[in-house]
């Protein structure tokens, strides 16, 4: 592995005393590795764009797929920066960019997926859901992941240019605690969507965007699942008792970095694509309180619909009188898609 090196003046930036998640890149390992990611982000990027552009045409803002794109974008960035860290492993300065990138850019998912929570709680629960002090709260939340990801970069800049012991365990502590508080963010739209369906309900399920009700909370709970699976792995490392440089835990191998850091993201940004969450997860402009999201009027073309709650959750027949009510939806599913101008799609699970 290669090593930092140690410098005559110890000018900073200093050379790290502790082993990471990942260690220091090398040519042999890192570079075929990250390639081969950085090209399932650049394909990212441009199918996310290519659907956030294709929707702007015709009048469906959904503006989680231009942050996929910025998502895709700073991963992309990511692995440029590993891989000239891998080239030049004694250069501390592109070693200081690598981290911070690859710590800041995942806070991206996070935040849709409490967006995507939020509008599951609002169709089952829209007096609460759309009530200002949840919606205040929830804006205050944003703002506490923003200040936490500034304090856990800053922190990380100045572990490098410190060698004050007491200064050292303060940007630990700080470190700790910004991770883990990623991981609270990772799980929170598990515990906000699983509230949302056990809760007793006051009205019915409204319907939105296209799709059943149910196929949606499949789609969320998986994701966070998986964003969290790697947010409480990167957080659990950091809480255990750091090892030399030189001496690194299991735990901190490179097969771990690139299966709980890039891996868990790429199979998150494929899973959006392919389902298309641009439409299951679409509410009409405008919405601002309860009924908008079922208010029975166009919305870039797409028509959005009521069903009952039987309709929803336990496939029962409705008022309509058909007899296979998993037929039916389907072909209503297809009749939202092609008018929202996408074609006839395959029934939905």
């Amino acid at each position: 592995m290669a090593e930092f090196p140690q410098s005559s003046s110890m000018s900073a930036p200093y050379r790290p005393t502790t082993s990471s998640l990942g260690g220091i890149p090398n040519v042999n390992v890192d570079i075929p590795i990250t390639a081969v990611f950085l090209a399932l982000f650049i394909v990212g990027a441009a199918t996310h764009m290519a659907i956030f552009q294709k929707n702007k045409r015709r009048g469906h803002k959904f503006l989680m797929s231009g942050i996929l794109f910025g998502f895709c974008m700073s991963r992309i960035l990511s692995c440029v920066l590993r891989i000239a860290w891998a080239t030049r492993p004694t250069n501390i300065s592109l070693a200081i960019a690598a981290q911070i990138f690859v710590a800041a850019g995942v806070v991206l998912l996070f935040i849709i997926n409490i967006i995507f929570a939020q509008r599951i709680t609002r169709a089952a629960h829209p007096h609460f859901g759309w009530h200002r002090a949840a919606s205040i709260a929830l804006r205050v939340y944003y703002g506490t992941i923003v200040a936490s990801l500034f304090m856990l970069i800053t922190v990380v800049v100045q572990s490098f240019y410190t060698l004050n012991p007491n200064t050292k365990r303060i940007d630990r502590d700080i470190q700790i605690y910004g991770s883990t508080y990623f991981a609270v963010a990772a799980f929170i739209p598990i515990v906000v969507v699983i509230l949302a369906l056990i809760v007793p309900r006051r009205t019915r399920v409204e319907k939105f965007g296209v799709g059943r009700f149910r196929t949606k909370v499949v789609i969320l709970l998986l994701a966070a699942t998986v964003l969290t699976l790697g947010a409480a792995f990167r957080a659990g490392t950091l809480w255990l008792t750091p090892r030399p440089l030189n001496n690194p835990a299991w735990y901190q191998s490179k097969a771990c970095f690139y299966i709980f850091d890039f891996t868990v993201e790429i199979i998150v940004l494929y899973l959006y694509a392919i389902v298309r969450v641009d439409t299951r997860f679409h509410i009409p402009n405008g919405s601002k309180g309860p009924g908008d999201y079922t208010a029975g009027k166009k919305e870039g073309g797409m028509i959005m619909s009521v069903r009952s709650e039987e309709e929803v959750f336990d496939d029962m027949p409705s008022s309509r009188g058909t007899d296979d009510p998993d037929k039916e939806e389907s072909k209503e599913d297809q009749k939202l898609d092609e008018e929202a101008g996408l074609g006839a799609t395959p029934h939905r699970p």
